[in-house]
């Protein structure tokens, strides 16, 4: 049985994410306990919860301990099957977060999965954006081999959520590795610019002008989609998120969210602040990417390599899981202040 000890490295919900999610990939029986001690609300919260139980679903996995503030969980995976599934948070919890669980597993199932996730945050704090899962995430990892897609029915933001989206993925049995060792030349600049029941307001237009404003100067014109969007009448809001590609197969990406009695343009140049931070620093991996490629790279055949501007504790933690898990060799070695991540071959 894997043990893991959820206050260990970060302390956060990252830890039962990814453990999760490789014990159901390798059919091992999982433990973990003091499951996000260090948050300020330890335990499952809703989000959690319904992660977990997502998980057990395509796991065909037995549970125990699965339940609203729960410090501890038996989790027992059996078979990935794959087919259709429904997920529903209840409240604003992110519905990424919850795709960072699944995902991972849905790969490894024996025929599609779609999944439908209501009633859950797509755009809300400490978690990317469900438009930076479909514009940089998704994309890198197809580069991997992974065949995957994001259809956003409904936006969802903080407190209400009411967010909807359809994930639906083609299993593979065989991920390919990335190495990501030059910068090159910046190709293009892109962005989606989006609010909800806020377009009176030119809320999304000005996200994307001051964006656009930002890192003109700097020597970048982006492309930026404004969508005045109508999905959800129940919550009102906003976000922005923005990539760059380069000629060496680079993507970097930035989002934001709007927040009340945040300028709208204080979002667009919080999304270009970001990016340009990340362009300059001729990463080959943004800092949120960094983290979520880890269990990914850790299951591809081969080595891999990329370069990131800081090592967050995210990172952090999912190497040290990926180690401890599947006994892989993932490094992140510091070098001229900035972190190559290196997966060895087995």
């Amino acid at each position: 049985m894997i043990e893991v000890d959820g206050s260990q490295k970060s302390g956060s919900g990252t830890i039962l994410r990814l453990s999760v999610a490789l014990a159901g990939i390798i059919g091992e029986p999982l433990h973990i306990y003091n499951i996000r001690k260090k948050r300020s609300r330890p335990g499952l919260r809703p989000q959690h919860l319904e992660a977990v139980l997502t998980a057990a679903k395509l796991c065909r996995a037995d549970l125990k301990g699965a339940t609203l503030g729960s410090l501890e969980l038996w989790f027992e995976p059996r078979s990935i099957e794959g087919g259709s599934f429904e997920a529903e948070i209840g409240t604003a919890g992110s519905i990424p977060m919850l795709i960072m669980t699944v995902l991972p597993i849905c790969i490894y199932a024996k025929r599609p999965v779609r999944l439908h996730i209501s009633k859950g945050g797509t755009d809300v704090s400490h978690a990317p954006t469900i438009n930076y899962m479909k514009y940089v995430f998704t994309p890198m990892l197809r580069r991997m081999g992974v065949e995957v897609s994001i259809e956003v029915k409904r936006y969802g933001y903080y407190p209400k959520g009411m967010g909807e989206v359809y994930l639906e993925v083609q299993p593979t049995r065989r991920l390919k590795p990335i190495n990501l060792e030059e910068f090159g030349s910046v190709e293009k600049v892109q962005g989606v610019s989006v609010c909800t029941f806020l377009a009176d307001r030119k809320v999304a237009e000005r996200q994307a002008k001051a964006a656009a404003r930002y890192l003109k100067p700097q020597g970048y014109d982006p492309t930026i989609k404004v969508v005045n969007d109508f999905s959800n009448p129940l919550q009102k809001g906003s976000s922005i998120v923005l990539w760059s590609e380069t000629d060496s197969g680079v993507i970097l990406g930035s989002d934001a969210i709007g927040e009340l009695r945040k300028p709208s343009e204080a979002v667009g140049r919080e999304a270009a602040e970001s990016l340009l931070a990340e362009m300059r620093s001729e990463a080959t991996v943004d800092i949120h990417l960094a983290d979520m490629l880890i269990p990914y790279i850790a299951l591809a055949e081969g080595g891999s390599t990329y370069i990131t501007r800081t090592m967050t504790d995210h990172l952090e933690t999912n190497i040290w899981l990926a180690r401890k898990i599947l006994g892989v060799d993932i490094r992140a070695e510091k070098t001229d202040g900035m972190y190559r991540v290196v997966k060895r071959p087995s």
